[in-house]
């Protein structure tokens, strides 16, 4: 028998005033699953977990948590769901241990501390207990914002941009331990980003949203590697697109004819890859380098080819031979490819 979702939404929409935030949006989240909604800012990702949370009521749709209607009477603090804001919101007259018992006032005082002594010592805050918010450093004070949200147990954890105000050298490092504790506590979750590399790091499963809508829902490799959409394929990573009409069942580009089924004659087309399906080849497509990047452990060259437009990239390994003005041949893994109808977007 199918386990009942942790979550499930079904048909959810959201306007205020003459704006639609959210138009039809369907979603499950199983027990110990962590779900990314990924997007722009203004797609409708933070309404979605606002709603979720009970802090938005929906104008149509159903919401469920562990299978049973959740309606808008139900307010936030009964919904056992916890959430982690973007700024933290730790108050600074508590101190971090106090800060993680905070949502622990209806248990006795002794096990309200030794779930929050478990919990600070789980993100490895145990020492700084005792300290208060503006003596952390923002790595810490995420951490604290964890553990007091998962404090609770909560069946679902909300996380909105929880790691946006960390410099990327923090940022990685508290990523990968948030990842770490989540697995460890077995949390169910549901995180918002902007950013495709988190959702693709953290997250068993993507929500890609658009407009109000969810465009895609897999794992990350499924929307890197198996795009429906070209906004899909863009949104998770560098693409080269070549347009142009289907002749006689294929697309005539600078590498050569692309079959393309199912195209009616002149119909328009869109071929994209990535830039890892280029590779050298001597007697490729003639290239010629634009500029070369030294990034550490490769190098990225900017390359030239007639009849693209855009300078395509290459990476390649730190001590290849190539610079400004040199010439190479570049071949294309066609099972890479994606065929899209072009529709101009």
């Amino acid at each position: 028998m199918p386990e009942t979702p942790r979550l499930e939404l079904a048909g959810i929409g959201c306007r205020f005033g003459a704006v639609r935030a959210l138009d039809d949006v369907s979603l499950a989240v199983a027990p110990g699953e962590i779900v990314g909604l990924l997007g722009d800012s203004g797609c409708g990702k933070s309404t979605l977990l606002r709603i979720v949370a009970g802090l938005e009521a929906p104008d149509r749709g159903v919401l469920c948590l562990d299978g049973r209607p959740v309606g808008a009477s139900v307010p936030p603090e009964a919904r056992g769901i916890g959430m982690m804001f973007q700024d933290y919101a730790l108050f600074p007259h508590l101190t971090v241990a106090e800060n993680v018992r905070f949502g622990l006032s209806g248990r006795p005082r002794r096990e309200a501390e030794a779930i929050a002594e478990g919990r600070l010592a789980q993100v490895g805050l145990g020492p700084r207990a005792g300290r208060y918010p503006d003596t952390l450093s923002g790595g810490e004070a995420q951490r604290v914002a964890l553990a007091r949200a998962l404090a609770p147990r909560p069946r679902l954890l909300l996380l909105d941009e929880p790691f946006s105000n960390l410099d990327r050298r923090t940022r990685d490092r508290v990523r990968a331990d948030t990842l770490a504790v989540l697995r460890e506590s077995g949390a169910t979750a549901l995180l918002v980003t902007h950013d495709p590399e988190e959702a693709l790091e953290v997250c068993d499963r993507i929500a890609l949203m658009r407009a109000g809508r969810i465009v895609q829902t897999g794992t990350g490799e499924d929307l890197y590697r198996r795009p429906e959409t070209p906004f899909a394929a863009r949104f998770l990573g560098h693409l080269v697109e070549l347009t142009g009409p289907a002749r006689a069942g294929v697309l005539d580009t600078p590498f050569g004819p692309f079959a393309v089924p199912g195209f009616s004659e002149g119909a328009p087309v869109r071929a994209a890859f990535r830039p890892e399906a280029l590779s050298l080849a001597a007697d490729g497509v003639p290239a010629r380098v634009l500029r070369r990047s030294y990034l550490g452990a490769w190098l990225r060259l900017d390359l030239v080819v007639e009849g693209i437009p855009a300078p395509l990239r290459l990476p390649v390994p730190p001590d290849a031979p190539y610079g400004p003005g040199s010439t190479l041949g570049l071949s294309l893994d066609r099972e890479a490819v994606f065929i899209f109808v072009d529709r101009g977007d």
